[in-house]
């Protein structure tokens, strides 16, 4: 059995298979898509824009308003600048320390939040901070006590340095009751510490 080739047959297959060649057609839809695609940029930079500015006004607002605020807690902290307090401001008036003894002890008073929440670190932290400059707010608040209770100011000193450092001790380990029970005699030691200088 013999088969016949039409040639004009397979010849019209081949360009049916064949992809048409690219057109101008073709070519405007590919710039219309890379317009759209720098629309898209474009759009997505003025929202950046537009969040940026939205998110620093904001942040304006609500630093102008809280700045009492702030100042307070980073007085009673002790964040404000400690290299600046420590070395830089060694001598405080004795008015000045009575004050910064005051923050202190509002500032152990609201350390049991962390201490429930057991944030060991910065509680650690708060302690060594107050530590390092209570000792000197203390020398410098003794002119404010009187002549006569002046051992009884100093024994109630030694008694606050001892308890702040046993709570040190207790919270770096961590043994949660223990620390608990000097954070309660360091509270007690301050308290009865500003007995003498109210």
């Amino acid at each position: 059995m013999t088969t016949i080739l039409n040639p004009t047959i397979t010849l019209l297959q081949t360009k049916i298979k064949k992809s048409p060649p690219y057109t101008h057609h073709q070519s405007h839809n590919s710039s219309a898509i890379r317009s759209l695609l720098s629309d898209d940029d474009e759009n997505q930079t003025q929202r950046r824009k537009f969040m940026v500015t939205t998110l620093l006004g904001g942040l304006s607002i609500n630093a102008a308003c809280l700045p009492l605020k702030a100042q307070a807690e980073e007085m009673k902290w002790g964040t404000r600048s400690f290299i600046w307090e420590r070395f830089f401001e060694p001598g405080l008036s004795p008015e000045d320390a009575v004050a910064r003894i005051k923050n202190t002890a509002e500032g152990l008073h609201s350390l049991r939040h962390m201490l429930e929440t057991m944030s060991w670190r910065y509680v650690i932290f708060y302690i060594r901070l107050k530590e390092a400059y209570l000792k000197q707010d203390m020398k410098s608040a003794m002119v404010m006590v009187p002549e006569g209770r002046r051992d009884d100011y100093v024994n109630a000193a030694n008694e606050l340095v001892d308890n702040m450092a046993e709570f040190d001790y207790y919270v770096r380990t961590p043994k949660v009751y223990e620390s608990y029970v000097f954070y309660e005699k360091t509270l007690k030691s301050i308290d009865n510490l500003l007995g003498f200088l109210a």
